[in-house]
């Protein structure tokens, strides 16, 4: 299989400026031989406005509407898509695309926040945390662009979640409604990574055609990877922050497509972040098994 790099450059999705830098700045460092497309925001004036509950819908609509097509034409290239954002509401557009073509897919979600917040339930209006709910097939609107499935929640499992938030209830009850799987990192510290990837994967391959990952670097402790725009403290360690591609190998033929989102260069320090994020790229392919075009 061939893989292809799509460069989501927008970090629209959060109030904090940066991560639109990170596709660029880690794919030059890796330099590796496969293709990279690109997509990058409109120039326009971003929207920091706190009473402002829809923070630059019209131009990430926009932005994802255009990724959305780029992943899915990578994909019928035969083409292995994966997506380096940007803020996580990339994952809107990349994981839609690739079940727009694959059909029936689980996903799993590595994120210190759930993502599972509606236009009723945010208290900031950054789309960020948005997402996963809008794969679940909440936030329409934020999808417009898409024909399709949407992700079954009983195939979608969060891993890494620790965020404690002035609405996390009324976020909790949506997730709880909808039935998607919370693996808290309190939870990962008690029953391992290993463990608890045994028990996502088998939720996400459960009568699915395969499976979606989204990893936010953000469900690293920031001591470790300080370059992304909203740091949660307590989270994973190095050791399990790779542990999960080793749980992979019996299922790397069910990997679909990987988003890895969130960093953030104006905030790393010594190069922390952005050298984690090389070893998790390499080793994915490397797992997978991806040739060189």
């Amino acid at each position: 299989m061939k893989l292809t790099f799509i460069k989501a450059c927008c970090d629209l999705g959060t109030h904090v400026d940066g991560a639109k830098y990170g596709p660029t700045t880690l794919l030059n460092r890796l330099a590796l031989p496969y293709p990279i497309k690109e997509v990058r925001t409109l120039d326009i004036t971003k929207s920091h406005d706190k009473k402002d509950m829809h923070k630059n819908e019209q131009a990430i609509n926009q932005f994802n509407s255009e990724l959305y097509d780029k992943v899915r034409q990578v994909i019928l290239d035969n083409n292995f898509p994966l997506t380096i954002g940007g803020d996580h509401s990339i994952a809107i557009a990349s994981a839609l695309a690739v079940i727009n073509e694959h059909h029936n897919l689980g996903i799993i979600w590595f994120d210190s926040h759930a993502d599972y917040n509606t236009f009723d339930t945010t208290i900031t209006g950054n789309i960020h945390g948005l997402p996963l709910a809008t794969i679940n097939g909440l936030n329409k609107e934020l999808s417009f662009f898409h024909q399709g499935d949407y992700y079954n929640p009983k195939n979608t499992v969060i891993v890494g979640y620790r965020a404690h938030e002035e609405n996390q209830q009324d976020e909790l009850d949506v997730i709880k409604k909808m039935g998607v799987t919370i693996f808290t990192t309190d939870d990962i510290k008690k029953q391992g990574m290993t463990a608890i990837m045994k028990q996502a994967l088998k939720i996400a391959d459960n009568n699915t055609n395969g499976i979606h990952i989204s990893y936010d670097l953000d469900v690293l402790d920031p001591l470790i990877a300080p370059g992304v725009s909203i740091p949660e403290d307590d989270g994973l360690n190095i050791e399990e922050g790779y542990q999960f591609l080793y749980s992979l190998i019996p299922y790397k033929d069910k990997i679909t497509s990987f988003d890895l989102v969130e960093f953030n260069p104006l905030n790393d320090k010594e190069d922390k972040t952005v050298k984690i994020a090389e070893e998790i790229i390499k080793k994915f392919i490397n797992i997978k098994g991806i040739s060189e075009r």
